[in-house]
């Protein structure tokens, strides 16, 4: 009876410890799951009101322009992008690895027209082609990847969303390197004002003044807390200074603010990158 009862108990505990190990290893999968999850903004984006990025001539990044090796294999970059062109797969990424930095040291804005590729070398400007529908866009290459065998080059969310193939994933395109002194800067629209989001040299050398310091005001709140949010949901999304104004006139109400901006061009980009997120500003000067 007593070996009876041992036997029983080291097969309930063994049980027991078989089914903890099951939740624990559910629990790992799930959580793993969950991390590996990427996608698009849980906001509309118009990406109507981003512009492609600008071609310019800088140097190489310091760094992310070494050989190095992923799952063991090896990738030298390449010492130039001079003719480079290919066709293959282009994939994109998004909120999973928004803010974070890139191989070159600048963050990943998502919103931004960058790119990732395994071997070019860092900065270099792409004129990427959708071959099913025509679609152009010109990026940035600030990152490295994708892995993946079959890809070619790693899309902004924005970049994928103006060529068409957020709803696919992926696409086959022509990537094609841009020589930014022989970039025909004459034939460009509107959106050649403006230049790369995560780059911070200008491209314009004489950037209109204006008169006075300009904030752009996008939310007034009585409580601080929804104030902070909206300040955390703005920050990675543009360029000039978000801030929080208090009120103690009107009852300490919270003013969320972007600015100052002393510059014609920080405002207009303000207003495009306040639009692309579906959000209205009123300017104010400081």
């Amino acid at each position: 009876m007593k070996l009876n009862h041992i036997i029983q108990t080291a097969e309930n505990s063994l049980l027991f410890i078989i089914i903890c190990l099951g939740l624990i290893t559910f629990g790992l999968l799930n959580g793993c799951s969950t991390a590996r999850r990427d996608g698009p903004p849980s906001y509309n984006v118009d990406v109507s009101g981003i512009p492609d990025a600008v071609p310019k001539v800088e140097p190489l990044s310091r760094i992310g322009n070494k050989s190095y090796t992923v799952f063991g294999k090896k990738y030298n970059v390449m010492s130039s992008s001079k003719n480079y062109e290919q066709r293959g797969i282009a994939s994109w990424y998004g909120t999973k690895f928004h803010g974070h930095h890139t191989s070159n040291g600048e963050r990943y804005n998502m919103l931004a027209m960058t790119a990732a590729h395994k071997t070019l070398p860092l900065p270099t400007y792409v004129e990427v082609t959708n071959l099913k529908n025509g679609r152009k866009v010109i990026v940035k290459v600030t990152d490295r990847g994708p892995f993946e065998n079959n890809r070619l080059i790693d899309l902004s969310y924005a970049a994928a969303k103006k060529l068409g193939m957020l709803g696919h994933g992926t696409a086959p395109v022509d990537v094609k390197a841009i020589d930014p002194l022989h970039y025909d800067k004459n034939n460009r629209s509107d959106q050649g004002l403006f230049f790369a989001e995560n780059t911070h040299k200008p491209v314009q050398h004489y950037i209109r003044p204006v008169a006075h310091p300009t904030y752009i005001q996008v939310g007034v709140f009585h409580n601080r807390m929804y104030a902070e949010r909206l300040k955390k949901r703005l920050t990675p999304m543009v360029t000039s200074p978000v801030s929080i104004a208090q009120l103690t006139h009107l009852n300490k109400l919270y003013r969320v603010q972007i600015g100052p901006m002393r510059d014609a061009l920080s405002i207009a980009q303000a207003h495009r990158q306040l639009r692309s997120m579906g959000v209205n500003g009123k300017e104010m000067v400081g």
